[in-house]
C-alpha cells in the first residue's frame, strides 16, 4: 500500500531535515581542521540556510507555520539580550 502525504507532512518533514543538516555542517565546520574543507562546508551550510527558509516561507505564506506578530517591547529585549551576549568576550 502506498502511502498519501498532505502538503504539509512533506514541508515539516523538509524543514525538520534542513534544520538536522544546519545543525551537522555546523558541527563539522567547527571542528574541520582544513581551512579549505572548512569552506566548502561553510558554502553548504549556507546552501541548507537558504533551502529551509525558502521551506519556512512556504509553509509560514500557506498558513502551515503561523508565526506570532512580536510587539515593539519584546523585539527590543531580544535586541538588548542579544547585543549584550554579542558584547560579553
Amino acid at each position: 500500500m502506498t502511502a498519501t502525504y498532505t502538503d504539509k507532512e512533506v514541508l515539516e518533514d523538509a524543514l525538520h531535515s534542513t534544520k538536522e543538516a544546519t545543525k551537522l555542517y555546523n558541527m563539522t565546520a567547527n571542528e574541520c581542521a582544513s581551512p579549505q574543507l572548512r569552506g566548502v562546508v561553510m558554502d553548504l551550510l549556507n546552501q541548507e540556510h537558504d533551502l529551509q527558509f525558502e521551506v519556512f516561507e512556504s509553509m509560514h505564506s500557506r498558513g502551515m507555520y503561523p508565526t506570532p506578530a512580536a510587539t515593539e517591547a519584546k523585539i527590543n529585549k531580544c535586541m538588548e539580550t542579544h547585543k549584550m551576549s554579542a558584547t560579553v568576550n
